[in-house]
Formats: C-alpha cells, structure tokens, sequence
C-alpha cells in the first residue's frame, strides 16, 4: 500500500534528528577506546618508571662491577696512572705464578671436606629437630643463633678454642688424657679446622631451609610407609629423600659455589698457612689485590674463578634438568 503525503512528510522531518544522534553516538563510542587507552599509557609508563629505576640500580651496583672487572682483567692497573691495555700478560703472569696451582687445589680439598661435614650435618639435624615435639622453637633458635653472629667475631671465637695453649679443645684433650693438636698450625688439621668453623657458622640457614621442606612433607606418605612396615631408614630413603630432591639439588649448587669462594676463615685463623697449606682462590686475589697492588692480576683471577663457576652452574643445572 503506498504511504500518503503526510506520512511522507512525517518521515522526513524525523530523519535528521535520527542522523545526528548517530553521529554522537559514533563520536562517544570512539572516544571511550581513546580515553582507555590513554590510561593504559599513563599506568603502563608509571610501571615502567618504578621498573626502570630497579634496573639502574641493578644495573649500577652489579652489572658494572662485573663488567668493570672483566676490562681490568686486560690492562695495567696502578690507579697512579692511566690504564694501560696489556691483552693476556695478566692472564700468563696468572697461570705461571706457582700459587695459582695451590690455590685451586685447596680450595678444591677445602669445598670437598665442606661437602661431606656442611652438607650433611645440616640435613642431619634438620631430620633429628624434626622428629622433637617439645621445645622445638629453643633448638631451632640455637642451631640458627651462630648465623647471627658477625662472622669475625666467630672467627675470634674459634680461634681460642684452637688456641694451642689455653684453648678449650686442647683442656678437652687434657681431661681426656689425649695429646694436644696444633689445629691450625699442623698442614695436615688446619683445612680440616677451619671447614668445622665454617659448617658450625652457616649450618643454621641451611638446617632451617631443610625444617621448611620436612615440614611440606604430608604426613599421609609416612602413615603409608608406616602401615607397610618399613622401617626409619627404609621411610628416610624412600620418603624424606625423594621429597626433598629439588631442595637438596639447589642447596647442594649453592654450597659448592659459596665454599669455592671461601675467604673470611683462612683469612682470619691462619692468613694462608702453615706454608700456604690454607691459600685459597679469594685470598691469593686479595694478595694480588691489596698487599701487591696489582689489580689487574688480581681482575684476571676473579675473571678465571667466574667462568668456572658458571661453568659449573650450568653443567650442573643442564645436568639435573631432567631429573
């Protein structure tokens, strides 16, 4: 049926008011996406800023130093006169210096014998407190209390106790009727001394870390082993270990790279001795550094003992990766 004039007439004087409606309607909607996204700028640039200032900082008290290092590795440094690049006369002078050797070598001896008492003590005790009921925040409190200490004033403390006259060990020995030991001044006992100071100053963080892991361990695992009669030793190894693997894997990577860095005790209780039984991989750089003053040997040690030990790190990791 055809519309009628009026109708028409109707219909055209409502469009234009339909048409600019649209057309604020197309405004608005564009404008909304806009504003968003300014303020996803301005909230975006805020995060940047506070993450830009983490990583100036980062970046100026660890990324330089490293880098700073690794330069001086290559050039002679008096700080009495500019910097002189040398290429790898550090680096040959480093390896021909027959210290070089010893250093290693007993810092090897030293993270072995620190493998065998400090990893192992800690996760004894950890098992041992576990197992208390009653005044287990005490025996936390005092495995943990050593770490407290200022690490010179445990090395001061020791060595009175190793103290060959006075010292407490050797009264022990005398009321054993044992004879007296040159602990740190026998070749042959002062490495095995200054490992003891060393587990006994730094078991605690490790005993707590491993309390932490026992105490994730659901107890359903060992009612289960319990109920099948297996015994301390048979929950132990199948049980505590294989839940504590990855903890065990990590604290294992972290001891062997703090030991191989071992500098405060020999430096302290016996300054390298006796007859540089005791020189480890820090204090022979601290030599070259401060009693030489030859930085740009002591750079190119530091330079060695970092590619080893991320070397290390990451055939260690690549290693157990899958495991």
């Amino acid at each position: 049926m055809a519309a009628s004039p009026a109708t028409e007439a109707r219909t055209t004087e409502v469009r234009p008011p339909r048409t600019g409606g649209s057309r604020r309607q197309v405004r608005g909607t564009a404008a909304a996406p806009s504003s968003y996204k300014r303020r996803r700028v301005r909230e975006n640039l805020t995060a940047y800023a506070f993450l830009a200032a983490g990583i100036v900082v980062f970046a100026l008290f660890s990324w330089y130093p490293i880098v700073r290092g690794l330069l001086l590795g290559f050039q002679e440094v008096t700080f009495a006169q500019p910097a002189r690049w040398v290429g790898l006369d550090n680096f040959q002078r480093l390896f021909d210096d027959p210290l070089f050797l010893t250093a290693w070598q007993n810092t090897g001896w030293f993270t072995l014998l620190a493998l065998v008492f400090g990893f192992a003590t800690p996760f004894v005790t950890a098992v041992v407190l576990n197992e208390f009921r009653h005044a287990s925040g005490f025996l936390r409190m005092a495995v943990y209390l050593p770490v407290m200490l200022p690490p010179v004033v445990t090395m001061l403390l020791w060595r009175w106790f190793y103290d060959p006259g006075p010292g407490l060990f050797n009264n022990v020995l005398e009321v054993l009727h044992l004879p007296a030991q040159q602990w740190l001044e026998s070749e042959h006992l002062a490495m095995v001394s200054l490992v003891i100071v060393s587990t006994w100053a730094n078991m605690g963080t490790t005993t707590l870390i491993y309390l932490a892991a026992l105490g994730g361990i659901p107890g359903e695992l060992y009612e289960a082993a319990e109920l099948d009669g297996a015994s301390i030793r048979q929950r132990l190894w199948h049980v505590t270990l294989p839940q504590m693997r990855f903890i065990l894997m990590i604290t294992l990577l972290l001891q062997i790279i703090g030991t191989m860095q071992v500098f405060i005790e020999p430096f302290v209780l016996t300054g390298g001795g006796p007859d540089d039984a005791t020189v480890t991989v820090l204090l022979l750089l601290y030599r070259y550094a401060f009693v030489y003053n030859d930085f740009g040997l002591a750079s190119a040690m530091s330079t060695v003992l970092f590619v080893v030990l991320g070397l290390f790190a990451a055939v260690y990791l690549r290693l157990t990766r899958s495991k």
